[in-house]
C-alpha cells in the first residue's frame, strides 16, 4: 500500500507519545507509528528522490514538526521526542479519533512560529488568523516560507544525524566543511590530528602550500554548552604552538562567558550548532540541493 501522507502520521505520534509521557527515541516512534499505519517492510525501504532518508521517516518527522509548532511536543535532546504539558492535555481532551478539521489545524504553519518557538495553545480565533494569512499570501511569499521551513527542518536533521556519528567522523566533517568554505588549496592541506597529546587540537589547516600560515581546529560533538574553560584551554594549546588562528566548532552552544572570552582575545572563531548547520546547508556538505525552475516574467523583454 502507498505510504500515507504526513498528516496521517500526526495522530499516531500524538497517541504514542501520550502513552509514553516520559518521551521516547524518535527511532522507536518511527517504527511504532509505521506499524499502526500498516507500512510494510517494502514501504520502509522506499527512499526520498534525494535518496537521503526513508519516506516514512521523513513524513513522521514532518508530522512531529507540526506537533512541535503547535506547542504540543518537543525535542528535549536530539533524537528524542516528548509531549509538552499542553500536548498531554490536548491528548486527554481529545481521547476520540481526531476529526479531519482538527488534523488540518495542526498542518497549517504560522510563519511567525519557528521550530524552537512553541505556542502554548491552538484556538479557533488564532487558527482563523492563520488561515487568512495563508489565503492572502502570494505564491512568492509561500515559496519563501516553504524554503525557510525546509532549511530549518534540514538543520534539525543535520544536528540530530551528527549527534549519532562518532567523534572521529565529526572531526572529518568539520575539515570537509572548512575546505568547502575555501580553506586550504586542496583537501590534503587540511590534516586531521585528534590523538593523545595533541593539546585539544583536532585538525590543522595550511593556508599556504608551504604551511607557513596555519589555522588550528577543535571539534566538540557535545550536547551540553561549551564553557569558557574549554575555550581557554584551546587558547592555551594555540599559544603552545605559537599559533594565532583557531576555529572551535561544536554541535551545541557556547556559554556567554565563552563567547566573551573569545571576543576578548580575537584569535579564536566560535561556531555553534546552529551556525554549523547553516554553513553545511550553504556549502552543500552532507546536504544535497535540488534545482527548481521558478518562472517569472522578463518584463525587460517586452519593453518596446
Amino acid at each position: 500500500m502507498p505510504i500515507p501522507t504526513y498528516d496521517k502520521f500526526i495522530e499516531p505520534i500524538l497517541r504514542y507519545l501520550a502513552e509514553h509521557p516520559e518521551g521516547a527515541p524518535a527511532s522507536v516512534v518511527y517504527e511504532a507509528v509505521a506499524n499502526v499505519l500498516g507500512v510494510d517492510e517494502n514501504g520502509k525501504r522506499e527512499l526520498l528522490p534525494s535518496k537521503t532518508q526513508p519516506v516514512y521517516k521523513n513524513r513522521a518527522g514532518w508530522a512531529h514538526d507540526r506537533l512541535k509548532r503547535a506547542g504540543f511536543s518537543s525535542s528535549p535532546r536530539r533524537g528524542y521526542w516528548k509531549l509538552t504539558e499542553a500536548g498531554l492535555t490536548f491528548a486527554r481532551n481529545h481521547s476520540q479519533a481526531l476529526s479531519e478539521d482538527e488534523v488540518r489545524r495542526l498542518t497549517i504553519v504560522d510563519p511567525a512560529v519557528r521550530l524552537r518557538t512553541a505556542s502554548n495553545d491552538v484556538d479557533d480565533e488564532a487558527q482563523r488568523g492563520k488561515d487568512e494569512v495563508i489565503a492572502w499570501a502570494t505564491s512568492d511569499d509561500q515559496l519563501e516560507d516553504a524554503l525557510t521551513e525546509l532549511e530549518e527542518w534540514t538543520a534539525e536533521e543535520l544536528l540530530e544525524t551528527i549527534g549519532k556519528s562518532s567523534p572521529k567522523f565529526f572531526e572529518t566533517l568539520v575539515l570537509d566543511l572548512l575546505h568547502a568554505m575555501g580553506y586550504g588549496a586542496t583537501r590534503a592541506d587540511l590534516q586531521q590530528v585528534g590523538r593523545s597529546g595533541d593539546g585539544g587540537i583536532d585538525g590543522v589547516i595550511a593556508l599556504d602550500r608551504l604551511g607557513l600560515e596555519k589555522v588550528f581546529v577543535q571539534a566538540k560533538r557535545w550536547q551540553n554548552s561549551v564553557g569558557r574553560e574549554v575555550v581557554q584551554a584551546f587558547y592555551g594549546a594555540l599559544a603552545g604552538r605559537r599559533a594565532n588562528k583557531g576555529v572551535l566548532i561544536t554541535t551545541s552552544t557556547f556559554t556567554q562567558h565563552a563567547v566573551q572570552f573569545a571576543e576578548s582575545i580575537e584569535r579564536i572563531v566560535l561556531i555553534d550548532g546552529s551556525r554549523l548547520a547553516e554553513l553545511m546547508i550553504e556549502f552543500g556538505v552532507g546536504v544535497s540541493h535540488r534545482v527548481v525552475k521558478v518562472p517569472s516574467i522578463d518584463r525587460d523583454y517586452f519593453e518596446e
